[in-house]
């Protein structure tokens, strides 16, 4: 997998998780110094040959490549829950096909202390260098998990005692007067269509995020932001 961008390449190489670095010809000596500072190996090219190896001219002078990020299993963020010896908080996404959406909301939620994002294989952003690099490092921190059916998946995580919280802007439960003293999966439908009905089904409650200006909707990597950090607030009292 190829990323882009000076902040991703050096943390994927604080990481040691990069296999090769390329340079655009003509960058800063500022820069390149600061590569070697931190011990960054790289090479010199043609910046024509970067655009079209990541398929931008937005690559801020650099990429590398880096080792595929795995996909956890489904299980993955109940067992980090019960490692970390808390009540287990995930985000489910319903339909977020925008890559840097997604890789937004890798970034809120593992920043913020959930323990896994889960999406459908069919209905959501893959796992891209774009997401990636949106995720600031993060896909590398988060179990991030892709299930064939995220309704099923409801289901198993309800039979194990998670309460399936959905974000939806006609819910009948104000945010600050949802229940977060229990294991809580939030589901995050898509900016365009909402939850999809046999999701929105299998919510145990559908929870809204008062607005008080104009704007009739929150970008769903926000609305996914203060959901858990709401969610978390609340259990610290």
């Amino acid at each position: 997998m190829w990323i882009y961008g000076r902040n991703p390449v050096l943390e994927a190489a604080r990481e040691g998780g990069v296999r090769r670095v390329l340079v655009a010809r003509g960058v800063e000596r500022k820069f390149l110094k600061k590569l070697e500072a931190a011990g960054i190996s790289y090479e010199l090219v043609p910046r024509i040959e970067l655009d079209q190896l990541v398929r931008t001219t937005h690559q801020q002078g650099i990429v590398a490549e880096i080792e595929e990020i795995r996909l956890a299993e489904p299980d993955a963020p109940l067992r980090l829950a019960r490692e970390r010896g808390e009540l287990p908080l995930l985000v489910l996404l319903d339909g977020i096909t925008d890559p840097r959406n997604y890789g937004a909301i890798l970034r809120s939620a593992e920043a913020l202390g959930a323990h896994g994002v889960v999406s459908e294989t069919r209905r959501s952003a893959p796992l891209s260098p774009v997401a990636v690099k949106a995720s600031a490092g993060a896909a590398r921190h988060l179990p991030v998990v892709q299930v064939p059916n995220l309704p099923r998946y409801i289901e198993e995580l309800k039979e194990a005692g998670v309460w399936v919280y959905g974000l939806a802007g006609e819910g009948e439960v104000a945010l600050e007067a949802a229940d977060y003293d229990r294991p809580l999966a939030w589901v995050i439908g898509s900016e365009g269509s909402g939850l999809r009905r046999l999701v929105r089904d299998r919510c145990d409650q559908l929870v809204h995020i008062a607005l008080r200006g104009r704007t009739p909707s929150l970008n769903a990597a926000v609305a996914a932001g203060i959901a858990v950090h709401w969610a978390l607030a609340a259990r610290r009292g």
